[in-house]
């Protein structure tokens, strides 16, 4: 089959690789009908986080139908259209049964690195390294999805692919960010970057009850989108001081949750990077979240970091009274609620496919994508 590879840094190429095969009885086969970039792809692409190898598969974001199945799976069928939930996890063990499965103890191919790095092993993702996760990535035309019963979800009719295709990570992450943020009727919540994560923190904010809804970023752009289609307030901060533009907003006290959407410069090496030799991650966007919400108030860490950071405010988290929280998304405590919400268009997300494209040009994609280009916000390959 076709597959979009990683060649070494900064370098993609499509090229054929083995088909996918079961390897236990819970697995399936799935075609894949659409996948998405994210974020996360990019400390993988620039060579920042190691053990990727030549000819590994990327993609962790897809949607597809259902070519064969294990005999251990029992809620899919061939032919089912399904979304899988970016995050691989068992749904067996102590983590899974608390919900928390992202820290599944069964997710993830090379646990013994994670857990020499963060002091103990964590759920995998699909186009990640060993440490990682471990499976082959999505952007590919046949992907192996282990656990199928646990990860796999059936998307209504009425749902686009277009749309369902964005309830595999990036909603869900947003929907975790609002329920980690307790937020709630008359809050007033501030989103720190206005990529798709960001706006669907933004919607899902919405959809919790807050009052006012405020997406921070330097992209006319994609402050343009929030406006239009998530309704919440836009802000650029090339042209504002921040913290004061958002007490005014907040009857002096500032954001009762603030939200960080960005994660760590492609660039600057991470944990699993610095253990090698390299630096510490800069928190730029978060450093300014504590020091803008509100004394009790919450600050929600969702972008991806790996590691170490510098010059972190402990002394405003400790001394404002904050609540920090952060996690990988749960998706699929939330992915079949996302798809009923879409299927009644509460949730429209297709408009974060900026890009439609086919798998051959995937490497256009990812640039458009790291440099943001031509209004990119998510590049979508159909193989």
């Amino acid at each position: 089959m076709r597959a979009l590879c990683w060649e070494g840094a900064d370098e993609l190429a499509v090229r054929q690789v083995p088909d996918p095969e079961l390897r236990n009885a819970h697995d399936m086969i799935v075609r894949v009908r659409r996948s998405a970039t994210c974020g996360a792809d990019l400390p993988l692409l620039s060579g920042r986080i190691p053990f990727l190898a030549a000819g590994d598969v990327l993609g962790h974001e897809f949607l597809g139908e259902v070519v064969e199945v294990g005999p251990d799976v029992r809620r899919h069928r061939i032919a089912d259209r399904v979304v899988v939930c970016a995050a691989v996890a068992c749904g067996a063990c102590w983590y899974c049964g608390q919900g928390l499965f992202a820290c599944c103890d069964n997710g993830s191919t090379g646990a013994a690195v994670t857990e020499s790095a963060w002091g103990q092993p964590t759920g995998g993702c699909y186009g990640h390294p060993g440490p990682l996760g471990g499976f082959a990535g999505s952007h590919a035309e046949y992907v192996r999805v282990p656990y199928a019963d646990v990860g796999a979800f059936r998307v209504p009719d009425p749902v686009s692919d277009d749309r369902a295709v964005f309830a595999s990570d990036a909603a869900p992450t947003g929907w975790m960010g609002a329920e980690l943020g307790d937020v709630g009727p008359g809050d007033v919540v501030a989103v720190w970057g206005a990529g798709a994560i960001g706006q669907l923190t933004a919607r899902a904010a919405q959809l919790h009850g807050a009052d006012r809804v405020i997406v921070i970023d330097r992209y006319d752009d994609r402050l343009r989108m929030v406006d239009r289609h998530v309704g919440a307030e836009p802000l650029n901060y090339r042209y504002v001081d921040v913290p004061a533009e958002l007490r005014e907003r907040s009857g002096g006290r500032g954001p009762d949750v603030c939200v960080e959407a960005v994660g760590m410069e492609p660039e600057p090496p991470g944990l699993l990077a610095g253990r090698l030799g390299g630096g510490a991650e800069r928190p730029l966007a978060l450093r300014e979240a504590v020091h803008a919400c509100r004394k009790g108030g919450t600050v929600v860490v969702l972008g991806t970091w790996t590691g170490f950071v510098d010059t972190f405010p402990l002394g405003a988290v400790m001394n404002k009274g904050l609540t920090v929280r952060s996690s990988r998304q749960h998706g699929q405590r939330w992915i079949p609620m996302l798809l009923e919400r879409m299927a009644r268009d509460e949730l429209r997300t297709e408009h974060l496919a900026t890009h439609r494209l086919p798998l051959e040009r995937g490497a256009d994609g990812y640039a458009l994508f790291r440099e943001r280009t031509d209004g990119c916000v998510r590049a979508v390959f159909s193989p």
